[in-house]
Formats: C-alpha cells, structure tokens, sequence
C-alpha cells in the first residue's frame, strides 16, 4: 500500500503536483491510503477516470466516501456520523435518488435554454467592465469581474436576491476552505440552509420569474428538498466559473502568445475556453468514487467498500488522449476533457459555465486589449487552501 500523502501545494501555479504527474506516467491506477486510514486506490489515466465516473457499481454517497487531505479527515468523519447532507443536495446520491431530481431540472440547463442568457450575460459582463474602468487600475481582477459576473447570473437564475451575496459567499468560503474545522462546515451549511429555506417560503407564497420559484410551484419537490437542490446549484453556480475566469485570465496573462491568439481573433475563444478548462481543471480535489461490489478498471481488481480518488488535472493532460498536454494551446482540439465530470453527475450547468467564459473572455480582452499583471507574478495568491482551484485574487492593470 502506498505511503502517498495528498496534496495540494504545487511547484508551479498551473500543473498537477509533481508527484501526481510523475504517477500519472507510470501507471493508471495506484494504491493509496486515504487520509482516515482506507485503503484504496488513486486514478490517475484518462480511461481509468472516466470509466469510474461511467460506472453505477460506484457510489458516491457521502457515507461511502474517505478523504484524501489529512484537514478534511474530521470534517468527512463528522458529516458521515451525522448524516449532514441536506435532502435534495443530489450531488452525493446514487441513482434512482439521483435521477429523479436531475431529470427535474434538466429541462432549465438545456442548451438552448443557456443561449437565451446570452444576451443578460453579455449585459452584465459589459456592466462589471464599465465599472472596472471606472474605478482606475490597478484592479484585482477577481472582485471586479471573475466574481460578480457568474454571481449576478446564478442569482438571477435561481431568484437569490444578488444584495444577499456577501452571506451566501461568505458560507460558500467556509465550506470550500481546507483548513475549515468540522464546526466552521456544520455552521456555513446551517446557516446556507437556513437562507435558502427562507427564500423558499418566500417564492412559494410570492413566485416570480425564476427557478425556484418554478420549482417550488411545480409541487414535486419539499421545502427541504428544494432548499437541497438550490445549495447545490448557487454554491456550484458562482464558485467555479469566477475561478475559471480568474485563474484562465491568469494562465493566459502567463502566455503572452496564448493570449494574443485569443485576444486577436475571437473566433479561437470557444476553443480556448475547452483548452484552459483541460489544462487548469480547477476541480484539482476528488471526485471520490466506492465500489459497491467487486470491480476490474484497466485490469486493476477494486475490491468492494474502496474508495477510489480520481485526479481529474492528471487525467486531463494524459498523453495517451491529449499529446503534449502538458502545454497550453489554445488552438488545439479540446474535446472531451473531464473537468466538468462524466456520467450521472456531469456537470448540469456546463452550458452555462461555457457561455459565461466565452463572454467574458471576448469582452475582457476586446476592453483591455493590453491588460498585464500588476504585480510579479510570485505575489499572485494562489487558491491551494480551497477544494475548488484559481486564485484568490488577481491583481491588474491596462
């Protein structure tokens, strides 16, 4: 068995840890030793992951699941002992339970619904850049823009009032933040429910145009249930797009050419955003994944009750799926990465984490067309205390 210990410090802001990479070279799976003592495995190839991911012999509820950062060991032991996981929160279920709230709110991600945003993104994107110049550089660039862009939208989307923001991103920090105690997660969440079983009271007696309350008059779903499904999607919402925009501006900014590709022709974006979404995978944690029965991967035997730890920012730079991955081109094919997931629990709202980064990219380089790091680029903070990968915050000027 492995004494491998996870981590996530880096010796260089957009590649896997080293000791990751180097794994991921010699084989596809790896035993491991889990941070509250399982013994399991590691998935590090491309195949491996996405065939764990496609596998309903793997569970992933919450109480089949083992931490692999040695900081969240009391927090997954503590949720596990207290069955901690609101009704509806569908991300930790299994099919069926799974399915009957994905198919309820598949019909609202549809692609053709997320085009119809369009135009209120590109409003809202356009508003955050007038405000941004305004103010005068310098400028991080997370506060004025990579964040309150997918906020404002989410809020939008799901009928949160966007002056609230401050409490449900406080919330949102908290149960994101590796080194948050088991108390600081039980409290963020309580008190994330707590809101959001309010606002819900709220849309039921006085609906307005948006997903909650559609959902809430649509009768199929408890208070409690829909307080679940509306944590999910708000905290899933803001907190991976504005680290996508934040950290892929920064990885471009980094690659001065990269950036002139995307800046210079605004037809290689969409593109650009599958590239930076493969080669930063800010998901850099998990997911995590338990055979509910005895189950081969790439001639691998997974005994049922382990665990299996999938790197998606290993399997994301494969060679054996994408050559010379290990690059940032934003040119090259980039179809089929796992950054938003596979399977059941592929991300629902990806249409919308798309739409939200094509726009803002275009506007930001179109605004800025000589925007630059403010600081040397070793004074950037990088997000590897939080479970969901970027920066904290990214200083610029223009």
């Amino acid at each position: 068995m492995s004494e491998l210990t996870m981590s996530t410090d880096r010796e260089r802001p957009f590649d896997p840890p080293d000791r990751l990479t180097e794994l991921g070279g010699e084989a596809p799976l790896h035993r491991l030793t889990f941070a509250d003592g399982h013994e399991g495995w590691l998935a590090t190839g491309y195949t491996a992951v996405r065939a764990v991911l496609a596998d309903p012999r793997f569970s992933n509820r919450p109480e089949h699941i083992h931490p692999t950062i040695p900081a969240r060991a009391a927090v997954a032991k503590e949720l596990r002992e207290k069955a901690f996981v609101p009704p509806g929160f569908f991300l930790r279920m299994d099919a069926p339970e799974h399915t009957r709230y994905r198919k309820l709110l598949t019909g609202q991600f549809t692609v053709r619904r997320m085009k119809q945003l369009e135009p209120r993104i590109e409003e809202i994107t356009h508003a955050r850049l007038d405000a941004m110049e305004a103010a005068g550089k310098p400028a991080d660039l997370v506060e004025q823009f990579a964040l309150p862009i997918p906020s404002l939208v989410i809020c939008e989307l799901l009928g949160v009032p966007y002056g609230d923001r401050e409490r449900f991103q406080r919330d949102s920090k908290a149960l994101l933040a590796l080194e948050s105690g088991a108390a600081e997660v039980m409290d963020a969440m309580t008190s994330m429910t707590s809101y959001l079983g309010e606002l819900i009271r709220r849309r039921r007696a006085e609906p307005r145009d948006d997903l909650i309350s559609g959902l809430a008059q649509g009768g199929e779903l408890a208070d409690d249930e829909l307080t679940g499904v509306a944590f999910l999607l708000l905290v899933a919402g803001h907190e991976t797009t504005a680290n996508m925009l934040g950290l892929g501006t920064y990885a471009l900014l980094r690659n001065p050419d990269q950036l002139a590709a995307m800046r210079d022709d605004p037809s290689v974006v969409d593109n650009g955003v599958e590239e930076l979404l493969r080669y930063l995978t800010i998901i850099h944690i998990g997911p995590i994944r338990t055979a509910l029965e005895d189950v081969e991967v790439e001639g691998v035997a997974i005994a049922k009750g382990q665990s299996v730890a999938l790197s998606l920012p290993v399997a994301n730079r494969d060679s054996a799926r994408f050559p010379g991955g290990d690059t940032l081109d934003v040119t090259r094919p980039a179809g089929g990465h796992l950054t938003f997931g596979h399977g059941i629990h592929q991300c629902l709202g990806q249409q919308l984490a798309r739409i939200e980064m094509r726009i803002g990219y275009r506007a930001l380089l179109r605004r800025f067309p000589g925007l630059r790091l403010a600081v040397p680029p070793e004074e950037v903070p990088m997000r590897t205390d939080m479970s969901i990968y970027g920066v904290h915050r990214l200083p610029v000027t223009w």
